[in-house]
């Protein structure tokens, strides 16, 4: 952020309120909307539940591999989903609730389709449907070096 804004000014223009009334802004600095130039260089998401906004530059980011898109992560709307029991937050879930369990802290999942080895990264558009049958073969992957070195090759989207 410092490399973005230097000693320029930041001027904020209040867009909204959300359902907590604190305000939702946008961000500007030299005439750069800040929002936009940390998705565009994979260090915030487009939050697409709310707008469409910034997506084009997340897909851009993403295409090119910048920031968080260099490896797998899993947005935060997803963990927190996926960590909360009964709404409670920072509780998990127990096993068997919600998404299929990952082996340990190895998030990829390696899937046996008809299209052969593939493997899932979290936040991929099949990821949260795709269950892991350890007994066909299928497996939990630490990396997506691990995965492509055991043979299998990531999902087209």
């Amino acid at each position: 952020m410092r490399r973005l804004v230097g000693r320029e000014r930041v001027r904020c223009e209040v867009r909204d309120r959300d359902r907590y009334g604190r305000a939702v802004a946008t961000c500007f600095a030299a005439g750069r909307d800040l929002q936009r130039e940390l998705v565009r260089m994979g260090l915030a998401l487009a939050w697409r539940r709310y707008s469409t906004r910034y997506v084009p530059d997340e897909d851009a980011a993403r295409a090119e591999r910048l920031g968080m898109w260099a490896g797998a992560f899993v947005e935060p709307w997803r963990w927190r989903k996926r960590n909360r029991a009964g709404g409670t937050p920072g509780r998990r879930q127990s096993p068997g609730a919600g998404a299929a369990q990952s082996s340990g802290s190895c998030l990829i999942k390696g899937n046996i389709s008809g299209s052969g080895r593939i493997y899932h990264v979290p936040g991929a558009d099949h990821y949260d449907r795709t269950r892991i049958d350890e007994a066909r073969g299928e497996r939990w992957f630490c990396s997506e070096a691990e995965a492509r070195a055991a043979g299998w090759r990531r999902a087209r989207r």
